[in-house]
C-alpha cells in the first residue's frame, strides 16, 4: 500500500494532479491496473490515501492553553507545507469523506488545541472545518500564482499584475489603480498567517490565550 501512495504521490508532484489516474499509477509502479484494484478500491479511496499520508507527516503538539491559537496555526502552516508541495492536491479531500486515520488524527489535533483555549467544542469543530478548507484553497491560488498564464499562455509575474491593475481606468477602480502594489505584494505566507489569526483570534473561548 505505501509503495502505491507514495508512486501516486510522485505522479503529482512531477505532473500534477490531473494527471493522477488508476492507470497512471499503474504505469509508475509498474503493476496492471488490475494488480492495483486488489490493493486500492478506486481512486477516492487512493485520494484519501494520500491525504492521509500528507496529514501523517505533520507533527501535532501538545496542546498548551497559553499558546492554543499560535499552535492551531503551526499546525495548519505545516499542513499548507505538505499541499504546496503537490499541485492541487486538496482537490482530493473533495473527491470523498475522509477516513483515513492519518487525517482524523489532524482534526483531533486541532480540536484539542482549540480546547485547551477554553472554545466550545461546537465552534472548534466548525473553526477546524473552515481552517482545513482555507488551507486547502490557499494551497492552490498560491501554486497558481506562481504559473499565471495570460491568453497566449506566457507566465505572468507579480510585477506584470501590478502593472496591469495600475492601467485600470481610475474612475471605475480608483483603489486598485492606485494601490497595485499595496494590494498585490506580500512576504511569504503573510496573508496565510493574517486570515488564520483572524479565525482563531475571532471563537469564543474562556482560556488564555497569545496573541501573535
Amino acid at each position: 500500500m505505501a509503495r502505491i501512495v507514495a508512486a501516486a504521490l510522485q505522479v503529482v508532484e512531477t505532473e500534477g494532479f490531473d494527471a493522477l489516474t488508476m492507470r497512471r499509477v499503474a504505469a509508475a509502479l509498474p503493476a496492471s491496473p488490475g494488480a492495483l484494484y486488489a490493493h486500492v478500491r478506486d481512486k477516492s479511496e487512493l485520494d484519501d490515501l494520500m491525504i492521509g499520508e500528507l496529514c501523517s507527516r505533520v507533527t501535532l503538539p501538545a496542546p498548551d492553553p497559553a499558546r492554543w491559537q499560535v499552535q492551531a496555526i503551526e499546525v495548519c502552516a505545516q499542513l499548507r507545507d505538505q499541499y504546496l508541495r503537490y499541485p492541487e492536491i486538496w482537490r482530493a479531500t473533495l473527491a470523498t469523506t475522509p477516513n483515513s486515520l492519518d487525517t482524523l488524527r489532524i482534526a483531533e489535533g486541532l480540536l484539542a488545541i482549540m480546547q485547551a483555549g477554553g472554545v466550545p467544542l461546537q465552534s472548534a469543530s466548525w473553526a477546524a472545518d473552515s481552517a482545513f478548507l482555507y488551507v486547502g484553497a490557499y494551497s492552490v491560488m498560491a501554486q497558481r500564482r506562481l504559473t499565471d498564464q495570460d491568453t497566449d499562455g506566457q507566465a505572468i509575474g507579480q510585477a506584470e499584475v501590478i502593472e496591469r491593475l495600475e492601467m485600470l481606468p481610475p474612475d471605475r477602480f480608483p483603489i486598485m489603480s492606485t494601490h497595485a502594489r499595496e494590494l498585490i505584494t506580500s512576504t511569504g505566507h503573510d496573508q496565510f498567517d493574517f486570515t488564520l489569526n483572524l479565525l482563531f483570534a475571532g471563537l469564543p473561548h474562556t482560556g488564555a490565550h497569545h496573541e501573535r
